[in-house]
């Protein structure tokens, strides 16, 4: 007898890539908890954030794939790299204003380090987070 297939939620990182183009009014407003939306899925998607990841390297020693997590006010968060235990960057990029891009960098000791939209730099990811969602 085989188990039966798990529904709900999956581990970010055990949620397949879906490939199908998406466009920036079609990027949802909550995380996806099922699958994971590409930057190269995404067809507006800024050569800033397509090289989010170059300078980063996957589990299995190849470049990390860069994953739409959600919505935070007019940015659009993505994530090249692991939740957490390794070398991971945070990539936002204002949905009206597609130049408007900020970075945060979370290193695998948990540190990290970014510059928020409002030119502040931050050491905690929640703060940078709240800083997305107080800049319009």
């Amino acid at each position: 007898m085989s188990s039966p297939t798990p529904t709900g939620p999956l581990p970010a990182d055990q949620r397949p890539y879906d490939d199908t183009p998406v466009h920036t009014v079609d990027l949802p407003p909550t995380p996806i908890r099922d699958r994971n939306i590409p930057a190269e899925a995404w067809v507006e998607a800024p050569r800033e954030l397509l090289a989010g990841g170059d300078d980063l390297m996957a589990p299995d020693g190849g470049r990390p794939r860069i994953a739409y997590k959600r919505r935070l006010g007019s940015w659009l968060l993505w994530r090249a790299g692991p939740a957490r235990g390794a070398d991971a960057r945070y990539v936002a990029v204002h949905a009206d204003e597609l130049t408007r891009i900020v970075t945060f960098r979370l290193f695998p000791d948990g540190s990290g380090a970014g510059v928020g939209p409002d030119g502040v730099g931050y050491e905690r990811f929640r703060a940078w987070k709240q800083s997305l969602v107080a800049s319009p």
